[in-house]
């Protein structure tokens, strides 16, 4: 399980520059990064090694943001894992409610039920 951040920011050139820029003063190591205009703002989603860091940094600069939990997980580089992965999901009755990349190589799954979805990944051979 990781802490999964969901920072609004305006949708102007710069913006992304600035929230690394408060994030790196505080040490903090982005594993995961994805973002999305969304009507007038940006919405940048990403975990970091350190949720606490995180959250002093983006306190500190004024940031307005919200978190979540999400599952990390690593599949094998080949086709298909995700297929079996997802369709083992569906079948458990677990939503994937978004999917993006790591720079670690991981998956970011944010789902509607922890529990069953780490049972599902760990009965994959998934970590």
């Amino acid at each position: 399980m990781a802490t999964e951040f969901t920072v609004f920011v305006e949708d102007r050139p710069g913006a992304l520059a600035h929230l690394t820029e408060v994030l790196v003063k505080n040490a903090v190591n982005i594993l995961a990064i994805h973002g999305s205009p969304c009507t007038g703002q940006g919405i940048i989603q990403f975990v970091p090694d350190s949720p606490d860091a995180a959250t002093e940094a983006l306190q500190h600069a004024g940031f307005d943001y919200v978190t979540q939990n999400v599952l990390l997980v690593r599949l094998a580089d080949e086709p298909g894992a995700l297929a079996r992965l997802a369709r083992a999901m569906g079948e458990a009755g677990v939503n994937i409610n978004a999917v993006y990349a790591a720079m670690t190589g991981q998956l970011v799954l944010d789902v509607d039920n922890h529990s069953k979805a780490q049972q599902v990944a760990m009965s994959l051979g998934v970590r």
